[in-house]
C-alpha cells in the first residue's frame, strides 16, 4: 500500500510541473493504478493520500489546464481523486467530509455521463447517495429544529434530486426503462417540497423522450413526454412555462402519429388540440393537419383545422406549406379552395407574390393552363400597380414561365411557345440590361422564325446583342436570321464573331451539354444551315472559321474534308481559269489538313487510327488532284469497272496457281477480295454483300483486314454504314477473344460503331437504333471496367456527351422513360472523368436535376390527362 501511495504522489507531482509534460500517459498510469485500490489495505494514516486526492481534484478543475486535456482525461482524472478521496476516508467521518465526498462522487459520475460512459458513472452516482443519506443522518441526529437545518435538509434533498436524475439518465442510457422509472418516482416525490425543481424535472423527462422518439421507441416516448407535461403543470410558478408544455405536446402528439395513427388518432388530436390551447403556434396547427390527413378525416374536418391557420395569423410559409401537405393527401379542391383564402388573406402583404406564384405553379402542374394565364396576366398587371413580386419570386416565376414555353417549344407549339416567352417578357423594364434578358430573346427570335415572323425574330435578337453582344448564340442567332435573308454580309460578320468568341468559355443552352468544343459544334452547324439554304459561300465561310478558330483537330479534319468536298464538286463544270483557281484553294486546304495530321503521334491510340484514315483520305485527294481537271465521274466509274476486270482475270490465274502448288500463309485471296470489294462499294455494286461473306469465310481471317473492309465500306464515294458495322462487330468479337485482348482497338470499334449508329445532329432515333446503341455503351463500360487508368479521358468524356445528348433528343420527343435512362447512362460516366470531373459535374448535376423533375413533372400530366 505504501509503494500504492508513493506512486501516486509522484504522478500527482509531475501533472502540476510548470515544464512540459504527457498528460495523457500520466493520467492513463493513475487511472490504471487505482483501478485496483479496492483490493489494498487501508492505511493507518491515510493523510498522504486525501491531501494527494484534493490535489489531483484541484489541478483537474482549474482554469490553468485550459484545453492541455480532454474530457475523458479529465474524467479519468476526478474519477482517481474521488477513489482516493473515499479510500482515505474513517468508517465515521465528520460532516465537512461527508459533504466533500458528496460533491466530488456527484461530479465524477456527471463528468462520465457527459462523456458517454454511463458504467463508469454508476459506482460514484451510488456513494453520492449513500453520502447523501448519511449526511442527511448526521443533520437529523443534532436534534434541533431551527430554520438553519431545514436549510440544510433543504439542500441535500435538492442535491440527492439531482443525483438520482443522474441515475435515471444512466439508466436510460443503458436501456433499462425500469431503473429509470424508478428514480423518477423517487425525485416526484420530494417535489412538494422542492418545488424549484419542477422545470428542471419536467425538461430532464423531456429530453428522454426526445431520445427515446429518435430512436423510434414510440411507447416509451409517450411515457416520458407525458411525465414532462404532468411535471410541469404541477406548479404553475415554477413550470416551464406555456412554450414549452406545447412543445412538449407537440411532440407527443408527433409520437401517437407515427406510432400508430389509427390506433391513437383520438389521443394525438386531443394532445395538439392541448397543446395550441396552452401555446397557440403555427406548427402547432400544421401538425393538427397532418393528424387530420393521416387519419383520414372528412373534408369539413379538414376545413376547420385549416381555418385556424388563418385565424391565427399564421406565416405564409406554414400556409403554403399546408396546401402542398393538402395535395400530397389527394385534397387537390380543399387545397386550391384554401389558397385562394391565404392569397385573401395577404392581399396587403409583400408576401403575397409567394402565394401568387405558387398558385400558378400548381395551376400548371395538374394541367389547367387556361386559368394559370389568367392569373399570370393578373400579376403582370398587379406588378406594375402597386403589387410588384418580390426578387425571389419574380425569379420563380420567370423559371416557370421559361419550362412552360421549353415543353411547348418541343412539341413544336411555337405560338404557345412564344406566348409564354412573351409573359416573362413582360417583367422586364425597357432598356434592362441583363444576360437572360439576352437568353429570353433569343429563345423568342427562334419561335418567331419557325412562325416566318422574321421582322419579329429581327427586333428580338437586336435586343439580345445589346444585353449580351459577346455570346456565341447571340452572334448564332443572328447569323440565322441573315441567312433566311439571304444577306451574306451581315452572316460573314456574324460568322467573324463567332469566330473570336470560338475560344471563350461556353455555357449551357436549352438544356443542351455543352462540351469544350461547342464553339466548333456552332460553326458546323452554321455550315449546315447554308447548305441547306442552298448558301454554299456562306458555308465555306463557316467552315473555313471553324478551321481558324478551333483547336480540335478532329472537328478540323472533318470541316476540311467537307470544304475539299465542296470545292470538287464544282470542279466539273467550272472554267478552265476558275478551275485553276478552285485548285489552288484546295491546295490550300490539304496543307492545313498536312500541318493537322502532322500531329497524329500526339494523340490518344484510339483517335490514332481515324488519323491515319484523314492522312489517306487527303493523300488520294491530293494524288488525283492533277488529274481531277480530265476525270468525271463517268471516267471515274469506267476506270473502276476496268479494275474490276483486272481484278477477276488475276483472280482465276491464283485459282490456278493454287490448284497446281502449296502455298501455306500466302495473302494473295486475301488481297485480291479487299480489291474486288473496294471496287464494288465504290460502284455501289449489290454483289459487295458476297464479297464481304467471301472475305468472312477466309481461315483465320485477320482484324487488320477487317478494319481495311470497314473503312473502306465508307470511303467517299462509298457509303454502307451497315455493311461498315457487321464488320466492326466481328473485329470486335475478334479482339475479345485474344489470349491478350488489345483494348485500344477494342475501344476504338465500339467508338465507330456508336458514332456510325447514333451520328451527330440527327432529330429522331428509332427504338431498335437505341437498344443497339446502348448493346456498344456496355460494351464500352465493360472495357473501362477491365482496365479504368487505360480507358482515356476524352473518349469518356465523347461516351458521356454522346449520351446526354441522346436523353435530351429523346425528352424533346416527348420520350420521357428513354430521356430518363440515357441522361442517366450519361451521369455514370462522370467518375471516369480525370481533370473535367469538377466541371462537369457541376454543370451537369444541375441540368440533370432539371431534367428530372421535368420528367416528373411531364409523367404528373401524364397522368393527370389520363
Amino acid at each position: 500500500m505504501e509503494q500504492f501511495v508513493t506512486n501516486v504522489k509522484r504522478l500527482a507531482e509531475s501533472l502540476q510541473q510548470t515544464q512540459q509534460v504527457d498528460y495523457q500517459a500520466v493520467i492513463d498510469q493513475l487511472f490504471n493504478d487505482v483501478s485496483g485500490i479496492d483490493e489494498l489495505p487501508k492505511l493507518l494514516d491515510s493523510g498522504q493520500l486525501e491531501e494527494c486526492a484534493i490535489q489531483l481534484w484541484n489541478w483537474a478543475v482549474t482554469k490553468r489546464v485550459g484545453t492541455a486535456i480532454d474530457n475523458t482525461q479529465k474524467a479519468k482524472v476526478r474519477h482517481v481523486a474521488c477513489s482516493l478521496l473515499y479510500r482515505s476516508a474513517p468508517d465515521n467521518p465528520p460532516e465537512s467530509s461527508v459533504r466533500k465526498h458528496i460533491l466530488m462522487a456527484s461530479k465524477t459520475g456527471r463528468t462520465w455521463l457527459d462523456c458517454k460512459k454511463p458504467q463508469l458513472a454508476d459506482p460514484f452516482l451510488t456513494l453520492a447517495v449513500k453520502s447523501l443519506e448519511i449526511l442527511y443522518s448526521q443533520l437529523t441526529s443534532r436534534g434541533d429544529e431551527g430554520s438553519d437545518l431545514n436549510a440544510s435538509k433543504g439542500e441535500v434533498e435538492r442535491i440527492l434530486l439531482r443525483v438520482l436524475s443522474y441515475q435515471a439518465e444512466s439508466a436510460i442510457s443503458q436501456g433499462s426503462q425500469r431503473e429509470a422509472v424508478v428514480c423518477l418516482q423517487r425525485c416526484k416525490d420530494m417535489l412538494a417540497r422542492l418545488p424549484k425543481e419542477t422545470g428542471y424535472l419536467s425538461l430532464m423527462c423531456y429530453n428522454f423522450g426526445v431520445d427515446s422518439y429518435n430512436l423510434k421507441m414510440f411507447a416509451e416516448s409517450s411515457y416520458w413526454l407525458s411525465q414532462s407535461y404532468d411535471i410541469g403543470k404541477t406548479d404553475r410558478k415554477y413550470c416551464p412555462g406555456p412554450e414549452v408544455q406545447a412543445r412538449v405536446l407537440r411532440l407527443l402528439a408527433t409520437v401517437y402519429l407515427e406510432w400508430d395513427c389509427q390506433q391513437f388518432q383520438e389521443k394525438a388530436l386531443n394532445t395538439v388540440s392541448l397543446a395550441n390551447k396552452e401555446c397557440m403556434s403555427a406548427s402547432g396547427l400544421y401538425l393538427k393537419i397532418r393528424i387530420l390527413l393521416r387519419s383520414e378525416a372528412s373534408d369539413e374536418a379538414v376545413t376547420a383545422g385549416v381555418n385556424e391557420h388563418l385565424e391565427s395569423d399564421a406565416p405564409l410559409e406554414v400556409c403554403l406549406g399546408t396546401v402542398k401537405l393538402l395535395l400530397s393527401a389527394d385534397r387537390e379542391t380543399l387545397a386550391f379552395d384554401y389558397l385562394k383564402r391565404v392569397c385573401q388573406h395577404f392581399e396587403s402583404s409583400p408576401e403575397l407574390s409567394a402565394a401568387s406564384v405558387m398558385h400558378i405553379e400548381l395551376l400548371l402542374q395538374r394541367g389547367k393552363e387556361l386559368l394559370g394565364k389568367q392569373k399570370i396576366e393578373d400579376i403582370i398587371t398587379g406588378h406594375y400597380t402597386g403589387k410588384p413580386l418580390t426578387t425571389q419570386s419574380l425569379a420563380s416565376l420567370h423559371l416557370l414561365l421559361w419550362d412552360k414555353a421549353a415543353k411547348h417549344f418541343e412539341a413544336q407549339n411555337y405560338l404557345e411557345a412564344l406566348q409564354w416567352y412573351n409573359y416573362s417578357l413582360s417583367f422586364y423594364k425597357a432598356g434592362q440590361m441583363e444576360p437572360n434578358l439576352a437568353k429570353l430573346q433569343r429563345n423568342r427570335a427562334s419561335c418567331l422564325l419557325l412562325l416566318k415572323q422574321l421582322d419579329k425574330a429581327k427586333e428580338a435578337i437586336k435586343e439580345a446583342q445589346r444585353c449580351d453582344p459577346d455570346s456565341i448564340f447571340t452572334q448564332f442567332s443572328v447569323y440565322k436570321i441573315a441567312v433566311q435573308e439571304r444577306n451574306i454580309e451581315k452572316a460573314v460578320e456574324a460568322l467573324t464573331a463567332m469566330g473570336r468568341l470560338a475560344n471563350s468559355p461556353v455555357s449551357s443552352e436549352d438544356r443542351l451539354l455543352v462540351c469544350e468544343n461547342a464553339a466548333s459544334s456552332l460553326l458546323s452547324l452554321a455550315a449546315q444551315i447554308a447548305l441547306e439554304n442552298e448558301e454554299q459561300d456562306t458555308a465555306v465561310k463557316a467552315l473555313e472559321t471553324l478551321c481558324e478558330n478551333s483547336s480540335d483537330e478532329a472537328h478540323v479534319l472533318t470541316a476540311l474534308r467537307c470544304l475539299v468536298r465542296l470545292v470538287l464538286s464544282t470542279m466539273e463544270t467550272a472554267s478552265d481559269e476558275l478551275r485553276n483557281v478552285r485548285l489552288e484553294v484546295l491546295l490550300s486546304y490539304l496543307k492545313m489538313a498536312l500541318q493537322k495530321v502532322s500531329k497524329c503521334s500526339t494523340v490518344p491510340c484510339e483517335a490514332a487510327g481515324q488519323r491515319i484514315e484523314d492522312a489517306n483520305w487527303f493523300r488520294k485527294i491530293g494524288e488525283c488532284g492533277g488529274a481531277g481537271r480530265n476525270s468525271p465521274h463517268s471516267v471515274q466509274t469506267e476506270e473502276l469497272t476496268k479494275a474490276l476486270e483486272n481484278i477477276q482475270i488475276c483472280t482465276e490465274v491464283w485459282k490456278t496457281m493454287r490448284a497446281s502448288g502449296d502455298f501455306p500463309n500466302d495473302p494473295t485471296n486475301t488481297l485480291l477480295l479487299v480489291y474486288e470489294f473496294e471496287a464494288r462499294v465504290k460502284l455501289n455494286d449489290p454483289k459487295v454483300e458476297t464479297v464481304l461473306e467471301s472475305i468472312l469465310e477466309l481461315e483465320n481471317v485477320e482484324t487488320k483486314v477487317l478494319e481495311t473492309i470497314a473503312a473502306l465500306s465508307m470511303e467517299p464515294p462509298a457509303h454502307f454504314p451497315s455493311l461498315c458495322k457487321k464488320v466492326l462487330r466481328i473485329a470486335l468479337s475478334l479482339y475479345k477473344k485474344q489470349p491478350d485482348v488489345d483494348m485500344a482497338r477494342c475501344r476504338q470499334c465500339v467508338h465507330s460503331l456508336i458514332q456510325l449508329s447514333l451520328p451527330s445532329g440527327v432529330s429522331e432515333v428509332e427504338e431498335r437504333v437505341l437498344e443497339e446503341v446502348w448493346d456498344y455503351y456496355e460494351e464500352a463500360v465493360c472495357i473501362i471496367t477491365a482496365a479504368p487508368e487505360d480507358f482515356p479521358e476524352m473518349e469518356s468524356l465523347w461516351l458521356l456527351t454522346r449520351a446526354w445528348n441522346t436523353g435530351i433528343l429523346l425528352y424533346s420527343l416527348a420520350h420521357y422513360p428513354e430521356a430518363e435512362k440515357w441522361c442517366g447512362l450519361g451521369m455514370s460516366f462522370l467518375r471516369h472523368l480525370g481533370s473535367l470531373q469538377e466541371s462537369y459535374q457541376t454543370q451537369m448535376s444541375g441540368l440533370y436535376s432539371e431534367v428530372l423533375d421535368r420528367l416528373d413533372q411531364a409523367k404528373k400530366t401524364l397522368v393527370m390527362e389520363e
